[in-house]
C-alpha cells in the first residue's frame, strides 16, 4: 500500500516494484520480548530477495491492501515465527534505506511490541535462526558489527529504546 508522509493511502503497487522504485509504502516491524526483557531476533533466510542472512527484529512485513496493520503484524508473526502474541503499537516513523541488489526501503513503518515466553517455531523459508538478546548487548553488537544486521533494525533501534523507556515510565 503506497502512502503519503501522513500515512494516508495513495495507491497500491507490487512489493518488489515498490522496493525497486523506492516508493513510500506501509510496513510494520514487530519486536517480541520474553519475560526477562530479552528481544527475540531472527536471522533472515539466505534465500530472501534482500538482506538474506542478516539479523533483524522478530518479524516485519507489509499489510495487504485493505488489511488492518495490527492484524497484518499478528498474521506475519504467526506465519514467520509460529507465535501468537498480543501486540501494542508504540510508534510509527518514516525511513529510507538503500539495500543490497539495488533495492530501496522507503517505508512508513508501524512498530509493535509484545511479550511472550512461547518457543518460536520459525518457518525455514523465512527464518534461518533466532536468538534472544538483551538490549545493551544488541546496542553493542549494532555498533561493533553493523553489517550483521538489517538496515531497518539499525535505524529503528534508537527510536525503540526511547519509546520503551517512555512506556515503562508511564506504566510505573
Amino acid at each position: 500500500m503506497l502512502v503519503n508522509s501522513s500515512g494516508e493511502l495513495t495507491g497500491t503497487m507490487e512489493k518488489l516494484q515498490a522496493h525497486i522504485e523506492g516508493k513510500l509504502h506501509r510496513a510494520f516491524s514487530v519486536f517480541i520480548f520474553n519475560s526477562k526483557g530479552e528481544l527475540l531476533l531472527q536471522r533472515r533466510a539466505l534465500s530472501k530477495y534482500h538482506s538474506g542472512g542478516k539479523w533483524s527484529n522478530t518479524c516485519c512485513s507489509h499489510p495487504r491492501p485493505g488489511e488492518d496493520v495490527k492484524k497484518a503484524a499478528q498474521r506475519r508473526l504467526a506465519e514467520e515465527m509460529g507465535m501468537i502474541c498480543e501486540l501494542e503499537h508504540i510508534f510509527s516513523f518514516i525511513y529510507r534505506a538503500e539495500l543490497d541488489k539495488g533495492l530501496i526501503e522507503h517505508e512508513f513503518d508501524h512498530v509493535f511490541v509484545g511479550v511472550s515466553d512461547a518457543e518460536p517455531i520459525p518457518v525455514a523459508e523465512e527464518v534461518a535462526d533466532f536468538a534472544y538478546i538483551n538490549l545493551s548487548k544488541l546496542e553493542a553488537e549494532l555498533r561493533l558489527n553493523p553489517d550483521k544486521f538489517t538496515a531497518w533494525l539499525k535505524i529503528c533501534f534508537e527510536r525503540l529504546k526511547v519509546n520503551l523507556i517512555a512506556i515503562k515510565t508511564y506504566n510505573e
